[in-house]
Order: C-alpha cells, then structure tokens, then sequence
C-alpha cells in the first residue's frame, strides 16, 4: 500500500463526491481508486465516506481526516513541482475551468503559447458557464466573471469583460434604432440568463443620473455565442460580451447601440484554492494568462474604443 496515493485518492474522492469522477481526474481505473480508499479505511480502522447508490458522502472519521489530508497532497504536489522547476520543466496535471465566452476564439493561443514553454504541462481543460467552486469540485483554477463563493478561494484579475447591445443593421432598419435605454420595451430583446444582475440593468448616461431598468428577454440563454448568433438573424436586440461582439461588429454583422448609455463592466478572474497559491504550474498558467493581457485594453475592446462604439474609461458597479 502506497500511503500517499490512497490518501490523495481519498481526497479527490471527498472533493468530487464521487469515485468515478476522480478516476477520471486521477486518470486511474475506478477500481483502483475504491481499492486505495478502502486500503485507506483498513488502515483507520473505520469507513471514511458513507456510500449510497446517488451520494457518496464523508462520514464522521473522514470529515475529521480530510483537511489535514488535503493540505499533505497540496503540500507534497508543490514541493515535487519546486524541485521539477530546480530540476528540470515543470510537469504534471492542471484541471481548468473557464467560461465558454472566452474559451472560444480566444483561448486557443494562448494555450497554444503557454505548452510551447512548458510542454509537459498537460492541461485539463473543462468549458462550462456554471459557477463552481475549484475546492469542491476538484479544479486547480477558473476562469470566471464571479466572485469567489468562499473564503477558502482567492482571485486575480485578467481583464475587464464590458457589455453591449447590439443588433444587424436590418433589424435596425426595420424596426428602428432605440436612442434611450427605455426604448428597448418596444423591442425582442436577447439578454444572457447568468448574470448575476439578472433582469437588473443599470445604464449610464452622461447626466450621470443611472437609467434602472427591469428588462424581460424574449429569449434568454446561457449561451452568449447563441445570442450572437439570434442577433446575426435579426431576430432582436441581444447584449453581448465585447469579447463575442468585437469581431461582428468590426465586420458590420451586428451595430452597437446606445452607445451613449454604456453598462458596467465585470471582471474574467482566476479564481484558486489558497492553499495553492505557491503551486508552481498554477502559478505559470495564471502568471502566462495576466501578462497576455498586461498591454492595456483587450484587443476587442481596443478595436471598439478606436471606434468610439465604447468608452475607454471603464464603469465598475
């Protein structure tokens, strides 16, 4: 029995609730897996996790055994990533979790970059617009637009991910060109369903008095790249990340509108355990991501602002 491997099995077991999600993790067999744990609880001398046929849960003796376990893996995974950066490249496994808004068309390259440098770095990379919680759910990092969801989790900002409306130049024509925020009643609108202002919207003109208003989409979606796409058939107003309109707006696909009433900006974060804040790959891939976008403003943006479709200052709730 190899001690280390039966108690990081037993806590990728804890964190994802499930034994065949840490085989997958652990790109093990499920069998080996049980067999590591159930080693584990022989060794104890009682069951670390209550299982049934939908949960497996930790029982009294594994709640009381997993925080020191967790924090010997993470310990023992950094010291063997130090001495891999003394010795030689960095290697081994990193889980991301990143939105779907920025994955595509925008992610590629820089992964691309970053395993040229380091190329025994193997990257696990799970796309989702889902809030999760890296700890839980067994992911080194995520990229997300939300704060962290526990005090366990820490955050460093990539980039700014500003908002706007925008429709094809015939929907436009046909039904005209709202000038205030308070025109958009008389239109279908597309709105993302994960924000977390929901049907909140909070415009800012230059009167500097903010225009608030409850907007009820005709078609609401998880999914930013399906809203570009219904805005591209004319079928309504949609508000779209920058970072998915730029493109189509650039090339007279889609026309931004109220321009003049801007919305405010989250921010994409890397969002991490704390315990692995000095964790040598992580610190490579968050460290290679923040210097891509240290030149100033996205290029998305950049392309916008050159355009005066959007203000270069940024408005921050």
């Amino acid at each position: 029995m190899d001690r280390f491997l039966s108690i990081e099995a037993f806590v990728r077991v804890a964190q994802t609730q499930s034994f065949a999600e840490a085989a997958r993790q652990l790109r093990l067999s499920k069998s080996v897996i049980t067999t590591r744990v159930q080693q584990l609880e022989d060794l104890l001398g009682g069951p670390l996790f209550h299982r049934t046929t939908r949960a497996v849960r930790l029982s009294e003796m594994g709640q009381a055994f997993f925080r020191d376990c967790h924090d010997l893996v993470t310990r023992t995974n950094e010291v063997v990533d130090q001495m891999r950066e003394v010795g030689s490249s960095p290697a081994g496994l990193l889980r991301v979790h990143a939105l779907t808004g920025f994955v595509l068309g925008h992610l590629a390259h820089l992964l691309a970059e970053f395993q040229e440098r380091y190329p025994q770095i193997l990257l696990d990379l799970f796309v989702s617009d889902a809030v999760i919680d890296p700890v839980k759910q067994g992911f080194d990092v995520a990229l997300q637009i939300f704060p962290p969801r526990s005090e366990e989790l820490v955050s460093r900002r990539l980039f700014p991910v500003r908002r706007v409306f925008c429709a094809a130049p015939e929907y436009l024509r046909r039904r005209g060109t709202p000038k205030h925020p308070r025109d958009l009643f008389g239109h279908r609108l597309g709105l993302y369903s994960g924000y977390p202002t929901r049907d909140r919207w909070v415009f800012h003109g230059a009167s500097g008095e903010p225009v608030m208003l409850e907007l009820k989409p005709t078609l609401m979606s998880n999914s930013v790249h399906l809203l570009r796409e219904y805005g591209c058939e004319q079928a309504g107003i949609v508000c779209l990340p920058t970072l998915v309109a730029s493109d189509w707006v650039c090339r007279g696909k889609l026309k931004v509108i109220l321009a003049d009433f801007p919305l405010s900006s989250f921010w994409l974060s890397a969002v991490y355990p704390q315990t692995q804040r000095g964790a040598f790959k992580l610190r490579l891939f968050i460290e290679s991501l923040a210097q891509s976008f240290a030149g100033g403003e996205p290029p998305w943006d950049k392309a916008l602002i050159e355009r005066q479709l959007i203000p270069a200052t940024l408005i921050e709730d």
